[in-house]
């Protein structure tokens, strides 16, 4: 299996955790009093956002990507859904491969 091949993977496990979190988890907590949502799904999803960075700079190593796409790619972890366009972008260059 290829660093990129990885890379997606991982982005769409921590696109959908940060999606749980924001939209579910922090809801219970805040409005059903149930903080352990937060502590599970957060820890998670903290797991989550550092195999993403890993993989990220495993695939950059690979791939030979400029500091530029990286650093958006990295940029793009932190946005809600956008881990699923880096996602889909990265599949059709993984397929092009």
């Amino acid at each position: 299996m290829s660093s990129l091949h990885l890379f997606r993977k991982v982005a769409l496990a921590e696109g959908i955790s940060y999606i749980v979190l924001l939209f579910i988890a922090m809801p219970l907590k805040y409005w059903a009093n149930m903080p352990l949502a937060v502590k599970y799904v957060g820890w998670a999803h903290g797991l989550l956002f550092v195999a993403y960075i890993a993989c990220l700079v495993m695939a950059w190593q690979e791939k030979k990507w400029s500091f530029g796409k990286v650093l958006l790619l990295f940029i793009a972890s932190l946005l809600p859904f956008v881990p699923f366009w880096v996602e889909h972008k990265l599949k059709a260059e993984d397929t092009a491969a």
